[in-house]
Order: C-alpha cells, then sequence, then structure tokens
C-alpha cells in the first residue's frame, strides 16, 4: 500500500484507499456503542450465478469484480442473510461513505428538530450559523437547504478540476477551512427553484447542527445516533486542518455499522420499541415534495438525471449509478424467484454495500 491515496475519479482503484482514509487525513474519533446490536443471523442465503439485465443474463461475479466490491451484505428482515469480503474489506474495516453521510446527516437533522434544538425547517439556515451571512446561505431556509435546492452556485462536476466540487481537496490538503470555503459560496438562483446535486450544503447543515447544539457534530451524532444504534465498531470522520467534521461524505465504518441507517429508516426511524428518528421525518426524507425534486429535474454537473448520474469507469467501460442499482435489482430478483427470499426485493427489504472504485458507495 502507498502512503497517499489515489487520486479520486481518475479512473485509479481505490480499494486500498477508501479502507485507511485516517492514514491520509485529519480524523475523529466515535467510540462503539456500549449496547451494540448485531444483526441476527438468519437462514443462509447464495447469491445467484446470473441476473438479467437490459435483455441479457449477466454474471454476478463478472458484477462484483468490475465494481470492486469490497464488501456485501443482504439483510433481509432485520437478518443477516449473506455476508461477504474480498479485497481489502472485513468486517472490522472502516470504510469511507462518501454520500451516505448524507442520510446520516439528514437524521440527525431531524432528530435535533424533535428535541427542539432546530425550532422549524422554514427558518433561515443563517439563523444558525452568522457567518453565512452574505454567502448563498443567508435567509435559505433550512428546508431548501436539505433538498439541494439552495440557490447556491455549485458544479459537481468530478471530472473537471476547476469545478467547485474538486476544490474542496485544496481545504482537505490544508488550505482554508470547510466553514470558509462554505461560507465563500455566491446565490445563483432563487432557493427552492432548482435541485441542484450540491455536496456544499450538506456540509453548511453539519455547519447548522453545530450551531444549534452547541456541540462538535461528531459529539452529537455520537450520543443520539450512534448510542442508540448499537453501533458494533468505533467509527470516525474525516476532518480539516481545523478538526472540523467533513459531513459532505467523509464517515468512515464498518459494513455491518452502515446498514444500520438503512434498517433505522426501514422501520419508520424505529430502533425497537424506541422512536429514534421521528416517523414523520422518515417519511418527509423518502418522498417527493415538490415538482422540481421529481426524477428528470435533478441537476448534476450541469446535466439532468432521474437516478442515479454517470461516472467515468475505471477500466473497461462507462458506468452509471443507475446501472448498478438496475444491476443490484436484478440480483435481487434471481433471490426471490430461486426461494431464498420471500419478498420482492426493494430499498426497504434488503440492504446491502457496494463499494467500487470509481463509484461513490451508497445504501441502495
Amino acid at each position: 500500500m502507498t502512503d497517499t491515496p489515489a487520486p479520486l475519479f481518475s479512473g485509479a482503484r481505490q480499494y486500498e484507499s477508501f479502507c485507511r482514509m485516517s492514514d491520509f487525513y485529519p480524523s475523529k474519533a466515535m467510540k462503539a456503542s456500549s449496547s451494540p446490536r448485531p444483526f441476527p443471523a438468519g437462514a443462509p442465503i447464495s447469491l445467484p450465478k446470473t441476473y438479467a439485465f437490459e435483455g441479457q443474463l449477466r454474471e454476478i461475479t463478472d458484477l462484483i469484480e468490475h465494481t470492486d466490491t469490497s464488501a456485501l451484505l443482504v439483510i433481509h428482515d432485520g437478518q443477516m442473510r449473506f455476508e461477504s469480503y474480498s479485497l481489502t474489506g472485513g468486517k472490522e474495516v472502516r470504510w469511507v461513505s462518501w454520500s451516505v453521510a448524507k442520510s446520516f446527516v439528514s437524521a440527525l437533522v431531524g432528530i435535533a428538530i424533535e428535541q427542539g434544538a432546530i425550532r422549524s425547517i422554514d427558518d433561515p439556515i443563517s439563523d444558525y450559523w452568522p457567518d453565512m451571512k452574505g454567502s448563498a446561505y443567508e435567509g435559505v431556509a433550512i428546508r431548501h437547504v436539505l433538498q439541494m435546492s439552495s440557490g447556491a452556485r455549485w458544479n459537481e462536476d468530478y471530472s473537471d478540476a476547476k469545478s467547485d466540487v474538486n476544490q474542496l481537496g485544496a481545504v482537505l490538503a490544508g488550505e482554508g477551512t470547510l466553514d470558509k470555503f462554505v461560507c465563500g459560496i455566491p446565490p445563483e438562483s432563487a432557493a427552492g427553484s432548482l435541485c441542484r446535486y450540491n455536496s456544499a450544503v450538506t456540509q453548511a447543515l453539519g455547519m447548522l447542527l453545530r450551531g444549534a447544539t452547541g456541540e462538535p457534530l461528531a459529539d452529537y451524532m455520537s450520543r443520539t445516533l450512534l448510542e442508540p444504534l448499537g453501533m458494533e465498531d468505533p467509527s470516525f470522520w474525516i476532518t480539516d486542518q481545523s478538526g472540523t467534521e467533513m459531513v459532505l461524505g467523509g464517515l468512515n465504518m464498518t459494513a455491518r455499522d452502515f446498514a444500520k441507517i438503512g434498517e433505522l429508516y426501514r422501520n419508520g426511524g424505529k430502533v425497537g420499541k424506541k422512536q429514534l428518528v421521528p416517523a414523520s421525518w422518515v417519511n418527509a426524507s423518502t418522498h417527493i415534495a415538490s415538482p422540481h425534486l421529481a426524477p428528470g429535474q435533478v441537476t448534476v454537473g450541469g446535466h439532468k438525471f432521474a437516478f442515479g448520474y454517470v461516472v467515468k469507469a475505471g477500466r473497461s467501460s462507462s458506468l452509471t449509478l443507475r446501472n448498478i442499482l438496475a444491476a443490484s435489482r436484478g440480483v435481487a430478483r434471481e433471490l426471490h424467484r430461486n426461494g431464498s427470499m420471500r419478498a420482492a426485493a426493494s430499498p426497504h427489504k434488503v440492504y446491502h454495500k457496494c463499494w467500487t472504485s470509481t463509484h461513490e458507495p451508497k445504501l441502495i
């Protein structure tokens, strides 16, 4: 293994870097829960050998190899039915979340509202972080920030070295801070009119949580989410040089613990009998509230997309997150067809983790 991470979005294989991000960047640790809640073992299943995709039968092993999958879990009705690791994966390996972290941050906002730390999602986000005044986020309702409709100027084009998202790399290298970066983003459009995929808005939500609770985000998250969720292993956030968590995508956990956020939402925000995230928040988080948020209206890097977006494949071809999602559903259909599962798989029935070389990992 090298002493420096492979460049992102370059086509370089990433599995030797994504499993040890604390070797490259400052980090802030979070403890395992004092009452861990491991998934109980269910009846073991095997993956089918093939799946149907775009009118063709394809080999599952080819999909796993092509995407450099290092951890693959199938959890059905709260039970672990399948668990496999390869390359640098392992039960105790903490892998970087990338944008899966955004789901954790959204859950924290819901908890903070329930606890009264945040009064309303219609409050201006700048009320909780005064340094946002003069930026794209001044006066913008928290609702629009949560929906990536803040009106901030932003380019999430990973292939453009000059894009806003790639300028974040300089912050992680020690040039400035994440807070200053966010507060320097100018407005471009009216808030609530355009859904533009924007990783910086999640960083703004992290500032909201810190301002509202008066705690470092890692501390608040440990107390209100990780402890009651029963996380089995320690985790950590990548931070900038000032110690601010990179909440837009810098969460590092084991695959089993990542899966717990999916199980939490499958159960409507409950852990056992405890309502951890308000049921109303779970419902609002999983339904389209406005026409500009619908599939086909979302802008990523200047292009309109439905579900998923095109990224450069590191080896032989271009892949899309949509294709990975569709392929995974094909796998799930085969599991149902051969009797391994009682119900057709959906995001509410089966959660799996797919770690890839050139794609952000997603709970799908």
